[in-house]
């Protein structure tokens, strides 16, 4: 066994791997015998194959397994010894590798080209500036918040008057064309009506300041021109709802108007759980604001993350062995076009160039994610989406339920693991250079991502 590399440039090397038959006889004949055990042959007993027979049968199959599972593991272990920083895997030299006889040949060369990969040649110090965006919280911000707790937490109560966010109950009949019930027509009793989200204006307006008992008479597709609500509010199906058309009489029963909560302790408590310690409206708000700064927390870190990341690789100057690169996405994508190559190489460098910078950060500075931060940051993922549906108080055993279902999933700790890894980097680099706080309006900060 003999491995040698050439260095054709800084870019670019060959390695031959000389496999000899020392190298793979013994291992050979191991496996002849292990098929001679399994070997099931008419005439003769199992395991009484002779020997020569085998080998003519499975001699070569055997001799390319055994050569291919050396010249795998060997040449493997020559990267790592000799700390080789490559690019994607070797390749078959298309030019130098001699086409190999498995009939004849004893002792076998395989020659491989390799990529290097090549140094970030990227720094950075408090010379560097980067940019850390925030987002001003408004009170109208607050307020539309403090609203939408009101809401959550509101009821309906009866009323006596029709009003334009209001609802109602009542019992609907099908007319004809004369304005009569109609014959066979549809009948139903007690339907829900929201007055809000009828679509036609006039007929909205038509609700608006009956009592109960009145009628109102309105065309059915012209209310509803969406098949699916007149579906729900007659309890048809889809299907039925598309034929139905014409003027619909319903008699009002039941009238109810929203009334959002009040903005007391009550409030506070169901949001927040009875051991809150808000107890006044200013310390409400300033609860409510400093969530809707934490809401936008990642949003906040994924703009300094990409901009950063723009920034970098923006100002290396990393060369690549480019057609070895190419020569390799195709060989490692069987579906891929060379058009398609071509489309994409400059993006694939891209981030070929940040998993670079991103590496010599992590060696530099000995980065290392543990399991019990991955384990942390899937709570802090469950815990934000039980934010989204207004939960802030879930117990501690929930959330470790929620994170441990999420880590029995191998592509969930593979995105958690990257995530806090680069949550890392990020903290180095905003450690060595100068961060400028950018205080925005959401306005401004959303159209950063149009």
């Amino acid at each position: 066994m003999n491995i040698t590399r050439e260095q054709i440039n800084d870019l670019n090397g060959v390695i031959r791997v000389n496999i000899e038959k020392s190298d793979y006889e013994s291992k050979v004949e191991k496996a002849l015998k292990e098929y001679r055990k399994k070997a099931n042959m008419p005439g003769f007993r199992p395991g009484m194959v002779p020997l020569g027979l085998i080998k003519k049968m499975y001699g070569k199959a055997a001799l390319v397994e055994e050569v291919n599972t050396i010249l795998t593991q060997e040449l493997s272990k020559y990267l790592v010894d000799e700390k080789l920083n490559i690019l994607g895997e070797p390749l078959p030299n298309d030019d130098k590798q001699k086409e190999i006889d498995w009939d004849n040949d004893t002792d076998f060369e395989f020659i491989f080209d390799i990529g290097f990969a090549p140094e970030s040649k990227v720094s950075f110090d408090k010379r560097s500036k980067f940019t850390q965006y925030s987002v001003t919280v408004t009170d109208e911000m607050i307020d539309d918040q403090v609203k939408a707790y009101a809401n959550r937490f509101g009821e309906n109560k009866s009323t006596d008057i029709v009003e334009e966010t209001g609802t109602l109950r009542g019992n609907i009949t099908q007319l004809d064309a004369d304005g009569n019930e109609a014959e066979n027509g549809i009948k139903v009793e007690m339907a829900l009506i929201s007055v809000d989200v009828i679509k036609d204006e006039e007929i909205k307006k038509s609700f608006v300041g009956k009592k109960i008992d009145d009628e109102v008479v309105f065309d059915i597709k012209k209310a509803y021109p969406n098949n699916v609500e007149i579906s729900y509010l007659l309890n048809i199906e889809k299907e039925a709802a598309e034929n139905v058309e014409g003027n619909f009489k319903i008699t009002i029963k039941e009238i109810n108007t929203f009334v959002p909560a009040e903005v007391n302790t009550d409030l506070f408590k169901n949001i927040y759980g009875d051991d809150t310690e808000i107890a006044d409206e200013k310390a409400f708000r300033e609860k409510v604001a400093a969530e809707i700064s934490e809401a936008f927390r990642s949003s906040i870190d994924y703009k300094f993350a990409t901009d950063t990341r723009e920034q970098l690789v923006s100002k290396s100057k990393m060369e690549f062995p480019v057609e070895f690169l190419k020569r390799w996405l195709k060989a490692t994508n069987k579906d891929i076009t060379d058009e398609q190559i071509e489309a994409e190489f400059e993006m694939f460098l891209t981030d070929l160039k940040w998993q670079i910078i991103k590496e010599d950060i992590i060696k530099e500075n000995e980065l290392k994610v543990e399991e019990n931060e991955v384990m942390d940051l899937a709570k802090e993922v469950a815990a934000a989406q039980f934010r989204q549906y207004g939960m802030f108080n879930v117990p501690d055993e929930h959330l470790d339920g929620f994170a441990k279902q999420m880590l029995s999933k191998k592509e969930d700790v593979s995105r958690l693991y990257n995530k806090k890894m680069e949550d890392k980097i990020m903290e180095v680099i905003k450690s060595k250079v100068n961060v400028e706080e950018k205080a925005v309006s959401r306005e401004e900060f959303e159209k950063m991502f149009e």
